[in-house]
């Protein structure tokens, strides 16, 4: 499938490993429910099998200028990247036994308009209250008066974190590196 967003700039800069996710691998998820873009809740304590939940800040709308300096910010841009790397992968992630979720703290109108626009194969999960970042200290930051999750990738196996990969970098190449490390891991 042709991808469809714009090119990341070259000159993005690279987020640092600041231990925040460090905490993470083994953790079992809470019993939090979360809204999906097909309108079903998710427990994502009680996820059976083995999934890739991928945490992203924001993703941007045609025509509405992102926030003044995200490009600057350490891991900000290139949540459609990462949503359309994993959007061409759904097939081999699958085959390898791995559902897909996306999530943010967008709402989930917000997050149909992006599944839709972008043909995702896969569901978007809505934290609009960050739950995940009280419940387990996902990490955030904040920018332009919001208040954000931090990109990471996490491999859940029946609800317990197998791996995080954090920070993302490039996050249109996340996908590709879980697909390397589900092979291994399979």
């Amino acid at each position: 499938m042709a991808k469809e967003f714009f090119p990341l700039p070259t000159d993005l800069p690279v987020p640092l490993d600041d231990g925040a996710a460090a905490h993470l691998t083994g953790l079992a998820l809470p019993e939090i429910v979360l809204p999906s873009t097909d309108g079903s809740s998710v427990n994502l304590g009680g996820l059976p099998g083995r999934w890739v939940i991928y945490v992203y800040p924001r993703t941007g709308l045609p025509g509405v200028d992102l926030p003044e300096g995200w490009d600057a910010m350490p891991g900000a841009r290139g949540c459609t990247p990462q949503s359309c790397g994993f959007r061409d992968h759904f097939a081999e992630l699958a085959a390898l036994g791995a559902g897909v979720f996306g999530l943010s703290s967008q709402t989930t109108d917000y997050q149909r308009e992006l599944r839709d626009r972008l043909h995702l194969p896969f569901e978007l999960l809505s934290d609009v209250t960050l739950q995940l970042e009280a419940a387990v200290g996902l990490p955030t930051f904040d920018v332009a008066g919001m208040h954000l999750f931090k990109r990471l990738t996490l491999i859940v196996d029946d609800g317990r974190v197998a791996k995080v990969f954090y920070p993302v970098f490039p996050p249109d190449r996340n996908a590709e590196e879980v697909l390397l490390w589900l092979r291994q891991n399979a």
